[in-house]
């Protein structure tokens, strides 16, 4: 009796013991599923950015939200974002409310790939505080900055803000110290600051618009008609880059033979000398499948600079264009054209450069502008680069403006004349006027200059020019070359930095 009375008590306590464990199970297994479930919450709010309302404004004014431009540039299902909870740590203003949180603040980002080449990037994001940048904003680009250093892949910005978050302060303006150390924006200040201080009326397009950036500034490499042709053009010319500057050149498959030849091209250069003549046709008719992604089309016209292939290898090429101020360099051009050819030097692009160039654009204001500086950039950049480096003189080239253009002087590999090469000090007309000043046959002495000086023969003589080609056979002499000087290494003496003329 006694035991059973023990064992029913035991029991008790038993039920009892197992009721406790059953409570604190369902009490552990709770806790999960309410986390779950914020997380989960957090995550349809991040995709959402500032809400549907904005979103739909968004696709109102015909552009798309920053999810919606990393979606069309990466490939379908590669993206993998990072810090998508991240908030603003802002009190000020209303700014602690939970209306004016937004989990991953106004800007997107993660990396992907594209065509299979790993790439991180950064979308800004309008639909949240006007994509206002703001410390934790800063933080986060910043953060796949560092690891796109780490493992030397690019990083895409896609950029759609107002600018500082004001209510941030100083924190905010110093997100953007941490993440540019130096940087050009549409506009540094809107059109109402510009009316307060200067009393000067100008609309938002005209002072930082598409065509102002384009055409006038040079701020702006490049203006689409929206988000979608932009974002395709975008991974087009990332095809044409390396993933770092320790990475070789691409090259891709080639269904183009690199011994074709251009026959077109023998009659390409017209007989008058003051004729003039498309460049980029030459360009389209020697390089790859006659693809050439032109960098900055409409600014500096009178140089043309972009990316191309020869035998599947990326190339970047320059020339001059004697459709517009018949290929002269001025201040515009120079610059263009220098910062070109460093930007294919510093991520181990060869370069090739088309010539036909009458000289320098003279006129007082080019003088007072310092062309003199600003033409040393391009003579500095080309002097300065060590990759492959190929010459092609089409018809002049002429004083000065010869010399900068990638000539034999500043260690060009290989330098080819046309037989419609007139290399000299300047034109004709203008050197017979001063040699044979009050000559009384001056056609006489013009036609003698010409035949003496206005052709190729000169600069091959004297080792200028490695040898002349016929046109047609440009391409198979490119291709020929960049495949010996794809070894090429060059070694120059350390030093902290280079002094090139700014």
């Amino acid at each position: 009796m006694a035991a059973a009375v023990r064992l029913r008590a035991a029991g008790a306590r038993l039920r009892v013991v197992v009721s406790g464990l059953h409570a604190a199970v369902r009490s552990l297994c709770s806790q999960p599923v309410s986390v779950n479930e914020r997380i989960e919450d957090k995550r349809r709010t991040a995709l959402l950015g500032g809400g549907q309302r904005r979103i739909d404004a968004q696709h109102k004014r015909g552009k798309l939200t920053a999810r919606e431009r990393i979606s069309l540039l990466l490939d379908p299902g590669s993206f993998i974002e990072s810090d998508m909870f991240v908030e603003h740590r802002c009190a000020d203003f209303g700014m602690a409310a939970d209306k004016n949180k937004f989990p991953g603040d106004s800007v997107v980002t993660g990396r992907g790939r594209i065509n299979g080449r790993l790439v991180y990037v950064f979308s800004q994001d309008f639909t949240v505080f006007g994509g206002s940048l703001s410390g934790a904003h800063a933080q986060k680009i910043c953060k796949i900055m560092d690891q796109a250093l780490t493992v030397g892949a690019p990083v895409i910005g896609l950029n759609d803000s107002g600018g500082a978050r004001i209510q941030e302060g100083v924190e905010s303006l110093a997100g953007y110290a941490d993440i540019f150390l130096d940087t050009s924006y549409l506009f540094i200040t809107g059109p109402d600051v510009v009316k307060s201080v200067t009393n000067e009326d100008v609309t938002q397009e005209e002072l930082g618009g598409a065509r102002t950036h384009t055409t006038m500034s040079g701020v702006a490499h490049r203006a689409f008609e929206n988000d979608v042709d932009a974002l395709c053009n975008l991974r087009e010319f990332f095809n044409y880059l390396p993933l770092s500057s320790q990475d070789p050149a691409p090259i891709r498959e080639c269904q183009d033979p690199s011994d074709r030849l251009v026959p077109e091209l023998d009659t390409i250069v017209p007989l008058e000398s003051t004729k003039a003549y498309d460049m980029v046709d030459i360009i389209h008719s020697v390089v790859d499948e006659r693809e050439f992604f032109e960098i900055m089309p409409n600014y500096a016209k009178n140089i043309v600079v972009g990316f191309a292939r020869m035998n599947g290898r990326t190339v970047g090429i320059v020339g001059n264009q004697p459709k517009v101020a018949s290929g002269c360099l001025d201040i515009n051009s120079s610059v263009k054209g220098a910062r070109f050819v460093r930007f294919c030097d510093a991520f181990n692009i060869p370069l090739i450069t088309f010539v036909d160039v009458p000289g320098f654009l003279p006129g007082t204001a080019q003088e007072y502008g310092g062309i003199i500086r600003h033409g040393a950039k391009l003579l500095y950049a080309f002097a300065e680069a060590t990759v492959p480096k190929v010459t092609v003189i089409t018809r002049k080239a002429y004083g000065g403006a010869y010399d900068v253009m990638s000539s034999k002087h500043l260690c060009g590999d290989t330098n080819y004349a046309w037989p419609t090469a007139e290399i000299a000090v300047m034109g004709a007309k203008g050197a017979v006027e001063i040699i044979f000043k009050g000559h009384e046959n001056v056609e006489a002495a013009q036609a003698e200059y010409i035949k003496k000086f206005a052709n190729p023969f000169p600069a091959a003589v004297r080792g200028f020019v490695d040898d002349i080609i016929q046109p047609a056979s440009t391409r198979a002499r490119i291709c020929s070359d960049l495949d010996v000087l794809a070894s090429k290494k060059v070694q120059r003496p350390w030093r902290k930095h280079a002094n090139i003329p700014l």
